[in-house]
C-alpha cells in the first residue's frame, strides 16, 4: 500500500507492480493523486501547528516509506531541537527509513522500529527503547491515511478504534492526536461511484478498506479537545502553517478531497 502511495506522491520509492495498480486505480479515481497530496501537505502542517504550540516530539505510525517531505524535516523546518521517531510493520519501509535517517539525520534525534499499531503497549515500550521520545514531555502522535485500511484483531474484527483509544490513555497531558481518513460521506455526487470502484480495487489487492461518518472519525479523538477549525477536510486544516514550497493543489470544492482530518489535544 505505501509504494503505491509513494507513487500518488511523485516519489521513487515504489515498483512496477505498484505503479500499475497505481495507473488503474487513478483511471478509475482521477482525482486520487490529488486526494493523496493534500493528505500529504495536512501531515506538514499537522507538524508544524503544533511545534508553533511547544511540542517537539512526534511519532510517525504507519510512516511508511520515506516520500515528499518527512516528518523529521518538516519539524526541522521550525524546530531543529524537534525529535521523531517512525514506525511501520513492512520491512521494506523500515529498511528505507534507516537509511534515510543514517544518511540525512542525527541518530540521538531520530529513529524508526519495526511494530503493529494494534499492540499500542508493545509498540510504546519498542519506542521508549530507542530513547529518542521523552514521555514525561507532550508528544504529537500522527495517524495519518492508516484508519482508512481494516484493522483486524485476533478475531477477525477490526480494532482500530480501540487501538486509538489505547494511544490516548497512553499520550501524556499536552500532547497532540493527528488523524486523517478517507471517508464517503459529504462527497460531491459524482464521486460516489469512484469511491465504491476504489474500495472495491482495495479491497481485493492491498486490504479492506472500511468507511466511517464524519462522527466516527471524531470519536476517535475522544475526550481530546478539537483544536481549530475542527473536523475538516484536509485542504480547510490550517492552511496558513503551509510551507512556502508548498505545492499548490486544486480541487473545484474541498469536498473532492475525500478526506477528513483533525487534531486533540490531551487536556
Amino acid at each position: 500500500m505505501w509504494r503505491v502511495y509513494d507513487w500518488l506522491l511523485g516519489g521513487t520509492s515504489n515498483w512496477a507492480v505498484d505503479r500499475a495498480f497505481g495507473a488503474r486505480v487513478v483511471d478509475a479515481f482521477p482525482l486520487l493523486k490529488s486526494a493523496a497530496r493534500a493528505n500529504r501537505l495536512f501531515l506538514h502542517r499537522a507538524v508544524r501547528h503544533p511545534v508553533g504550540l511547544g511540542v517537539r516530539q512526534f511519532i510517525d505510525i504507519g510512516s511508511g516509506i520515506p516520500t515528499m517531505g518527512n516528518t523529521h524535516e518538516i519539524a526541522e523546518q521550525v524546530a531543529p531541537d524537534s525529535r521523531v521517531v517512525y514506525v511501520d510493520n513492512e520491512p521494506v519501509a523500515v529498511a528505507h527509513s534507516q537509511v534515510l535517517l543514517e544518511r540525512h539525520g542525527d541518530v540521538e534525534r531520530h529513529a524508526v522500529v519495526r511494530g503493529d499499531m494494534r499492540e499500542p503497549h508493545e509498540l510504546w515500550h519498542r519506542i521508549q527503547e530507542t530513547r529518542v521520545i521523552d514521555f514525561s514531555e507532550p508528544v504529537a502522535l500522527l495517524l495519518v491515511a492508516l484508519l482508512h485500511i481494516r484493522q483486524p484483531g485476533r478475531n477477525g474484527t477490526d480494532i482500530g478504534p480501540r487501538a486509538v483509544e489505547e494511544y490516548r490513555q497512553l499520550l501524556p497531558s499536552g500532547s497532540h492526536l493527528v488523524i486523517s481518513r478517507i471517508t464517503d460521506e459529504g462527497v460531491p455526487p459524482d464521486l460516489d461511484e469512484k469511491l465504491v470502484e476504489l474500495k472495491r480495487m482495495y479491497d481485493t489487492s492491498s486490504g479492506p478498506m472500511i468507511w466511517r461518518s464524519h462522527q466516527q472519525i471524531r470519536d476517535l479523538l475522544g475526550d481530546f479537545t478539537l483544536m481549530e477549525p475542527g473536523m475538516t477536510r484536509t485542504p480547510l486544516w490550517h492552511p496558513e502553517d503551509s510551507g512556502p514550497a508548498a505545492p499548490k493543489i486544486a480541487f473545484d470544492t474541498p469536498e473532492q478531497s475525500t478526506v477528513w482530518a483533525g487534531v486533540g489535544r490531551k487536556p
